[in-house]
């Protein structure tokens, strides 16, 4: 069985993967072209289009990670062949946390005290109750869900988005278009965990942050597709002019490396981060891996992406 497998910190996971299945050939994009391809179980994370191309025969794909917009874009990726993504897999601690930390950064003005540093400025202001501070989450599957329970336990009010009707405890729930409109006219922070696909793409866009209150916030540890970059400035404001929205925090972006050049680097409420919000821990991941490779082994029913709804 040789398993083609293409991730950063590639040797960590080659030593990994090959304790846990000693009958496998793991081989990477660094090997020769004549051992690396067809191989029978690709265990990638954004390949490039000629390593997707030399695979043949391939009886599954383990995508390591929970976004498969990438692979799924890839016109390499071999048609047919079915894609199995890593669940929770202790991401969703980690993204909860990265989320925890931007709702209380604009609760406790955080992002005001920083501009008065700058100014020499000493003035307090008053802090809002956590119960006076409703946060949306926009994305209830594995992470959403888990996303939007630790924000409840900490004692914000949450509100949580799906296409779908779905009931989850402490959570208020919308559905839908109706749905999404409500909870966008209630919400004084935004958190995306939405998938990157055809429907979500810009679906905050300009008549999505007019509907937010004036001084609301966004935080996306999500996709960069989601969200319309001139609506989301042109709402931001310019320089020390502030705008509807107060602040963005912001670790995905529809190209990475953020370019240089980009004005999200340089925008004074803006924070970015380099895709960090949820890195994908060793262990549990290379569990569900070896699980994913021996279901498709012995021909057991495993869930797998749906290309056409992109997730």
């Amino acid at each position: 069985m040789r398993i083609l497998l293409h991730i950063d910190d590639i040797e960590a996971w080659r030593d990994a993967l090959a304790h846990r299945l000693p009958e496998a050939e793991i081989v990477t994009a660094e090997d020769p072209p004549e051992r690396r391809r067809d191989a029978d179980y690709l265990a990638v994370w954004k390949p490039s289009q000629a390593l997707l191309t030399e695979q043949t025969r391939a009886k599954g794909i383990i995508n390591l990670g929970a976004g498969v917009d990438a692979l799924l874009n890839n016109p390499g990726r071999p048609e047919g062949v079915p894609i199995v993504k890593l669940r929770d897999a202790g991401m969703a601690e980690l993204i909860g946390d990265y989320v925890r930390y931007g709702v209380l950064h604009f609760q406790r003005d955080f992002d005001r005290y920083r501009r008065q540093q700058a100014r020499c400025e000493w003035r307090e202001h008053t802090v809002t109750d956590k119960g006076d501070w409703p946060v949306g989450v926009l994305g209830l599957g594995a992470i959403g869900a888990k996303v939007a329970a630790m924000v409840a336990a900490d004692g914000f009010p949450v509100h949580g988005w799906s296409r779908s009707p779905k009931s989850l405890d402490g959570i208020t729930c919308h559905h839908g278009d109706a749905g999404l409109a409500e909870l966008l006219g209630q919400v004084r922070t935004l958190v995306l965990l939405l998938p990157g696909t055809n429907s979500t793409r810009h679906i905050i866009d300009a008549e999505a942050l007019a509907k937010l209150p004036a001084g609301a916030s966004l935080i996306n540890p999500g996709r960069g597709s989601l969200i319309d970059r001139a609506a989301l400035l042109e709402a931001l404001g310019e320089g020390e002019r502030e705008g509807r929205l107060r602040g963005a925090i912001l670790d995905a972006f529809p190209e990475e490396p953020l370019p240089a050049d980009s004005p999200l680097w340089t925008h004074p409420r803006i924070w970015v981060t380099p895709h960090m919000a949820g890195p994908t821990p060793l262990v549990e991941a290379v569990d569900q891996v070896v699980e994913a490779i021996r279901a498709f082994e012995a021909g057991e029913a495993l869930e797998t992406v749906d290309p056409e709804a992109g997730y």
